[in-house]
């Protein structure tokens, strides 16, 4: 019985299919993770992206199916998954249209956000409505605490679930012989995880796989520790190390093979163009025609307004639009040095598939251009703010001469370095150029770089302004970001994209008084190419005489002023038309700025009901003495609010998440319990339900 146990297991058919849904590049990242822990496990993963659909079948596929999902605006799947949900979601489909598929799924998020995990959630929940099953529990990881708390645990479970499945399937095909007979009672439930009885034999696999997990010969090794070096100091930082992580053997990655070669080449020739590193959408280019700006103690935040007169650019109040935007001149030209490639960056380069790679399905990186200057690719390609990955961590470990510096970067890509990680890559926000002058004998190759960098993603603001109310305009209202120098950064930085934009328009700031509004002046700051982003449901109400209510303080007043234009030029053209009362709740530091004049005109004509103002900074006096904050002022008009709440009305937030949009959701529910004479848990599940209806819309951010 043994050595058919035997040779039945040499027999298992060990592929499985592996698909993966990403926005930034987290799912891959961790997809491919997978597929090199499955070759060690002697298992096949056939690794597509979830966008691929001429090259994987699910209405056909007899093998297990792994699915590596992420999150992005507001719970919606990635812009790679947005086919394949749309697929699945033909709601002519029959309930057994997946039934003979097994699967398992690992979703990714941020419970900072309202929709957690939701693109994972959506998947999972469409296919087991379709007859699918699981073969391993759904695993839901939070970016909030550290993907990896839920990542590294559900990957090593995975592989004896795996193995359940394959003997399983096999027992199907009638090799009952090996395996005991599974349970007859299984649930026909799609949502049951089936529980398997084994055969001693199996439970024996199981337990070889847990010898060969805790030798470390998967995808760790472990790590000698006599580098420890002597601990002088008793807290721990980027650089140092206390017990018990500096007395640990370590567990860390398998290094990840090197998949490509860059060669230089000459100085002649032109770059792409930035629209060939867009595959969301059609880009424009298109002139500043004006800026403003407000500023306090605190923050700074501009207005900008764009030409969009001469292209099919479109778009809704309300609507989201990306800004495409390059690296800091100055951090990559530091970068440049550190690497000894200053001379270089005017080059062009060829990057290519290395020859023999280790790397199973290794490609050429879709951000990366097949021929442009190494300075292009480090300004326009690569995130090179982005926080190094586990991976990368590792990758650097072996370009690092400095036995002291290595063994740190070892810990901190260590499962006992964890909390290290956390605390000091990821929650202080550190790039790789924070690491590069941290441990400066670490030089890593510029193939390294291009393999392990993410792509440089586009900002994404939320348009305010309409363009019924200014034919051929497109406005956006943001702070530039700070980032504060620490132990950890040694130098103070800016938001990537809005420090940018704040540094295009200074001279037109300077020139004439915060304001530009002359074609000369405007094409002198050159143009900035944006998209679209598709799917956003912050829209007005489609019937004009259903109430709304909008809460934005500071600069989450944006897209609102789109609303007010919008609705004000509506109420001029269609004087025959109902329309239903609008309130907002505005909230900002000083009453001596900030959109108010403007927002008092929308009240005076009548397309904004109720304003209602409150500042967070300035001392009480009679006249503005009350609430400081938006969730506060919307307790005092609690029956209002429940009222249009629970008549059709609609609820939009927008502005910070943390600190003010889980306050005005606390309040509503209280005003919901109040109003309704209902427990909080029923309050609670009536927001909800204004949730789930799209009435209840956000655009927040962390």
């Amino acid at each position: 019985k043994s050595a058919l146990f035997r040779e039945m297991c040499c027999d298992l058919k060990r592929r499985f299919l592996l698909l993966y849904a990403t926005q930034k590049g987290q799912a891959k990242a961790i997809a491919e993770e997978i597929r090199h822990q499955a070759g060690v496990h002697g298992l096949e993963a056939d690794m597509h992206c979830m966008s691929e659909m001429d090259k994987y079948d699910l209405e056909t596929e007899k093998d297990p199916v792994v699915i590596v999902i992420s999150t992005t605006g507001t719970g919606d799947p990635p812009d790679t998954a947005r086919k394949f949900v749309k697929k699945i979601q033909d709601k002519t489909l029959p309930p057994d249209h997946f039934a003979h598929l097994q699967y398992g799924l690992l979703g990714l998020g941020d419970s900072e956000y309202t929709f957690f995990c939701n693109g994972g959630k959506t998947v999972d929940r469409r296919l087991q409505e379709l007859g699918a099953q699981h073969f391993y529990d759904t695993g839901l990881a939070d970016d909030c605490v550290g993907l990896e708390l839920v990542v590294d645990p559900w990957i090593d479970g995975l592989w004896f679930a795996l193995k359940e499945a394959f003997l399983l399937q096999k027992e199907k095909e009638g090799m009952s012989s090996v395996v005991n007979a599974v349970s007859s009672s299984l649930s026909a439930s799609p949502h049951t995880v089936h529980e398997l009885n084994l055969s001693s034999e199996v439970q024996s696999l199981k337990l070889q796989d847990e010898r060969v997990r805790s030798s470390d010969v998967l995808s760790q090794k472990l790590v000698d520790i006599n580098l420890v070096a002597s601990a002088r100091d008793t807290e721990p930082s980027l650089v140092h190390s206390v017990p018990p992580v500096s007395q640990s053997a370590l567990n860390i990655p398998a290094l990840p093979p090197e998949y490509l070669e860059v060669q230089f080449q000459d100085t002649h020739g032109e770059n792409p163009h930035l629209s060939s590193l867009i595959s969301e959408a059609t880009t424009f280019e298109v002139p500043i025609t004006k800026a403003l700006t407000t500023e306090d103690a605190i923050k700074t935040a501009l207005l900008l307004e764009l030409d969009i007169a001469d292209t099919v650019f479109d778009y809704q109040p309300g609507d989201a639009f990306c800004v495409v935007c390059p690296n800091n001149v100055s951090e990559v030209e530091e970068l440049l040095h550190i690497l000894g490639l200053s001379e270089k960056g005017e080059y062009f380069v060829s990057v290519k598939v290395k020859q023999g790679t280790k790397k199973k399905g290794a490609t050429h990186p879709q951000h990366i251009p097949e021929r442009s200057t190494l300075k292009f690719i480090l300004t326009w390609c690569l995130e090179i703010r982005a926080v190094p990955k586990k991976a990368f961590l590792r990758a650097l470990v072996e370009c690092t001469s400095d036995m002291g510096e290595k063994r740190r970067l070892q810990e901190l890509c260590s499962r006992q370095g964890a909390a290290d990680y956390t605390r000091f890559i990821r929650d202080s926000n550190v790039c790789l150029l924070d690491l590069l002058r941290a441990f400066p004998s670490c030089k890593p190759s510029l193939n390294l770089l291009i393999e392990h960098l993410p792509k440089l993603q586009a900002r994404s603001y939320s348009a305010s302004s309409s363009n019924l109310y200014q034919p051929g305009k497109l406005c956006f209202v943001f702070n530039i970001v700070e980032f504060p120098a620490s132990p950890t950064r040694p130098v103070s930085r800016k938001g990537v994209c809005t420090g940018w934009l704040a540094e295009l328009v200074a001279p037109l700031l300077r020139s004439n008084k915060n304001t530009l509004d002359t074609k000369e002046e405007s094409t002198s700051i050159g143009k900035i190419s944006i998209f679209a982003r598709p799917n956003n449901i912050f829209h007005l109400p489609a019937d004009p005489s259903v109430p709304f209510i909008m809460v934005g303080p500071g600069t989450g007043i944006s897209p609102f002023i789109g609303f007010l234009q919008h609705r004000q030029k509506l109420r001029e053209e269609h004087t025959e038309w109902e329309f239903g009362e609008t309130w907002l709740f505005f909230g900002c530091r000083h009453q001596d700025r900030d959109y108010l004049d403007e927002l008092r005109s929308f009240l005076e004509n009548g397309t904004l009901t109720h304003l209602k103002v409150c500042f967070s900074r300035d001392s009480s006096s009679a006249e503005v003495a009350g609430p400081k904050y938006v969730q506060d002022v919307i307790r005092l008009y609690a029956k209002e609010v429940a009222r249009d709440l629970l008549k059709r009305g609609y609820f939009y937030v927008c502005g910070d998440k943390k600190h003010m949009a889980d306050g005005v959701s606390d309040a509503i529910v209280d005003i919901l319990s109040k109003e309704m004479e209902a427990d909080k848990l029923e309050a609670m599940k009536i927001l909800a339900m204004l949730r789930e209806a799209k009435r209840y819309l956000q655009d927040v951010w962390s």
